[in-house]
């Protein structure tokens, strides 16, 4: 049984502080597109959309990027970057963009190293800053968020879970031990 870390509310405002800082950083959100990671980054990254459209009234591309034909444990040289870029949906240029990577969770650095590796190939951004919901630690490569929710010391033996209303039917991020 695990331990509810973020509530419902406590993840509204931890999302609502990323978006202050993402505008705050970015001195506000000119040529600021953002990318979700699936699965839930995805949904994350749309309701830090929708807040960004409530403070700045600018709406914000979303893309939804699936790193599977990215990530570093499997076998995929042969593919080529169209069959590796086939399960994203991304309707817009990144080149010269300032794209915002979102996640749930930040654990060894490996899915976002994917995420760069795919970004990098539909263009040049101007920047590329990453946000999660939550970082856990435990690096194996030397990768940091720029916005953070929370951050929860956990071991490795713990798992981290987030639900997210749109899939999950609730909105939490439980410590399971």
């Amino acid at each position: 049984m695990g331990k509810i870390i973020l509530d419902k509310m406590a993840m509204q405002r931890a999302l609502t502080r990323i978006t202050y800082e993402i505008v705050e950083k970015n001195k506000g959100v000119e040529d600021l597109v953002l990318i979700g990671i699936k699965t839930r980054g995805i949904f994350l990254a749309n309701r830090i959309a929708d807040r960004l459209q409530q403070l700045e009234n600018v709406t914000i591309p979303v893309g939804e990027l699936d790193i599977t034909n990215y990530r570093d444990d499997i076998e995929h040289d042969s593919l080529s970057t169209d069959v590796k870029m086939s399960n994203n949906k991304i309707d817009f240029s990144v080149e010269g963009k300032r794209v915002i990577l979102v996640d749930d969770v930040l654990y060894t650095g490996r899915t976002v190293r994917a995420a760069l590796s795919a970004v990098m190939d539909l263009g040049r951004p101007k920047s590329i800053n990453l946000a999660v919901l939550v970082d856990r630690g435990h690096r194996e490569l030397p990768i940091r968020a720029d916005f953070v929710g929370k951050n929860i010391p956990s071991s490795q033996k713990e798992k981290i879970k987030v639900y997210v209303s749109e899939i999950d039917d609730k909105d939490a991020v439980e410590l399971i031990k």
